[in-house]
């Protein structure tokens, strides 16, 4: 566990953050000694990528796809999401971050916190992706590969639809956080998941049917483990997602990127869809750009790229194990 200060951080809404603290972890073997691998978390995920309790201890880890005996492994905190900081780190005027400044703070991290001028492998799943598409459009020389898992270049309007709703949820709930939670789950997942998992049965004691239970269990446990302060950055964040902003185009954004790409999508995801993907691997093809493109066949929506391990440890084989 470590963390750096950034000096007199401004915002691009132009917010000036006199000494921003940033957060990280890293895995594996010591820095120097092996080929770097960054990994950006999702929404609700944070820097314990790999360990006993890391959200993607099936892909990161001694003898894993992206295994700690070859690499290291670095994983930053987005500032704010409350993980390892203090109520001081916590960001209130969340209106004025955009996904860009995150990628700002951790190229910073990357390049002059840690001095690395070239990294084997950037992998960011869901609004981590996002990011990470911001970090290579502002490094395009930085990375070796760039792995998007279950992201886009861009929040969609129907993402930007999603997320004003999660905003009008989080700004007139009495119970915020629980109910936000309730609305992003339905997004995470898809009805035949649901209808495979619970097929209209209800609950012996409380007579609620199932699928209402299940929601209301991942209400109660994020609402015990998160800060409504953070779900609002990080809705916003996911708002503000768009390599293409004041750089002209998608193409324009993507044409200094040395690395190769590789994009994976769920066929059923509700939330990122993979035609968006398909599009995005279309025009970079069509540009020359070196670009692997898989999709996980999964029922279960957004959440597959959690829950469908072994396809996408076939995918991500192709780019770690050598």
């Amino acid at each position: 566990m470590g963390l750096f200060v950034i000096e007199d951080f401004t915002t691009s809404c132009g917010v000036r953050v006199p000494a921003l603290r940033v957060y990280y972890q890293t895995f594996g073997l010591p820095l120097g000694s092996a080929p770097v691998v960054v990994v950006n978390h999702a929404f609700t995920g944070n820097s314990e990528v790999a360990g006993e309790k890391g959200w993607w201890g099936a892909a990161i880890g001694d003898h894993k796809v992206i295994d700690t005996l070859k690499y290291t492994v670095i994983a930053f905190n987005i500032p704010g999401n409350g993980y390892m900081g203090t109520e001081a780190d916590m960001i209130t005027n969340y209106q004025h971050w955009e996904a860009i400044d995150v990628a700002r703070i951790f190229n910073y991290g990357l390049q002059v916190h840690f001095q690395l001028q070239q990294i084997f492998a950037l992998v960011g799943c869901s609004l981590g992706g996002g990011i990470a598409w911001e970090m290579a459009a502002l490094a395009p020389e930085l990375f070796q590969h760039l792995v998007i898992v279950a992201a886009d270049w861009k929040a969609t309007d129907w993402i930007i639809g999603n997320c004003l709703l999660q905003e009008q949820i989080l700004k007139n709930s009495n119970n915020p956080l629980h109910d936000a939670r309730l609305h992003a789950m339905l997004c995470y997942r898809t009805p035949l998941s649901l209808k495979m998992k619970f097929e209209r049965t209800t609950h012996a004691v409380s007579q609620l049917y199932n699928v209402e239970s299940w929601l209301l269990h991942h209400g109660e446990k994020l609402h015990k483990r998160f800060s409504l302060t953070a779900y609002k950055l990080m809705n916003q964040l996911v708002k503000t997602i768009d390599i293409s902003k004041e750089r002209g185009s998608f193409a324009e954004a993507v044409a200094p990127i040395t690395a190769h790409i590789t994009i994976v999508s769920t066929d059923s995801d509700l939330y990122f869809v993979p035609q968006e993907n398909r599009d995005t691997v279309t025009e970079l093809r069509e540009m020359g750009k070196p670009v692997d493109y898989y999709e996980i066949h999964s029922v279960h929506g957004h959440d597959a790229f959690l829950i469908e391990h072994k396809q996408l440890e076939q995918y991500l084989k192709k780019v770690f194990v050598r």
